[in-house]
């Protein structure tokens, strides 16, 4: 089963963010629906309030880097991917090594809906696991986030615990290198 529809995954391109994108990433957090997603507090006007986004992108590295995703040339969403177990602020805790941790929001509201997350998801999924080392990819969406919870499921993420990351209770996901491979 596809998650995505095909003009999706056809038209739905990662690339690094760039300096650039700070703007546009300030702009994003002010939508609805990316508030929606990262807090359960229902007066936030903004949804990563902590973020500057020019200093975020200017100190990437392999431990912990955006990416921007494009349909046909025009920015619609991003990504973060980290190495939880090496991350300098430690937000995953006492973790494993050779996992990654991905986290992905989509900007414009018309880009909701129409199979970009999946691609989005798809090809970071496969970037990640392109590295022999790599056993498995979590993620953290809201515990009150059942439209994410589905959405992961598809993909083949398996819940795994709820848990606090500051005052937000998350269920913690868990896609298996093996159950990946074993979709394709």
């Amino acid at each position: 089963m596809s998650l995505s529809r095909p003009d999706a995954m056809n038209s739905v391109r990662l690339r690094p963010a760039t300096p650039t994108d700070a703007a546009l990433l300030h702009a994003w957090d002010r939508e609805p629906h990316v508030i929606r997603a990262v807090t359960d507090d229902p007066t936030a006007e903004e949804a990563f309030i902590d973020a500057d986004w020019e200093q975020e992108i200017r100190d990437q590295s392999a431990v912990s880097y955006f990416l921007i995703g494009e349909e046909n040339g025009r920015p619609v969403g991003a990504m973060q991917v980290i190495d939880p177990h090496l991350e300098p602020t430690h937000y995953w805790g006492g973790i494993e090594p050779n996992l990654r941790a991905l986290d992905i929001w989509l900007g414009p509201a018309d880009a909701l809906g129409r199979g970009i997350g999946a691609a989005m998801m798809t090809q970071a999924i496969d970037a990640c696991f392109a590295d022999a080392e790599v056993t498995a990819i979590v993620i953290d969406p809201l515990a009150s986030n059942a439209d994410a919870h589905r959405f992961y499921r598809r993909l083949g993420f398996r819940p795994l615990e709820r848990r606090l990351f500051g005052p937000d209770e998350c269920l913690v996901h868990r896609l298996e290198r093996a159950e990946w491979e074993a979709r394709s």
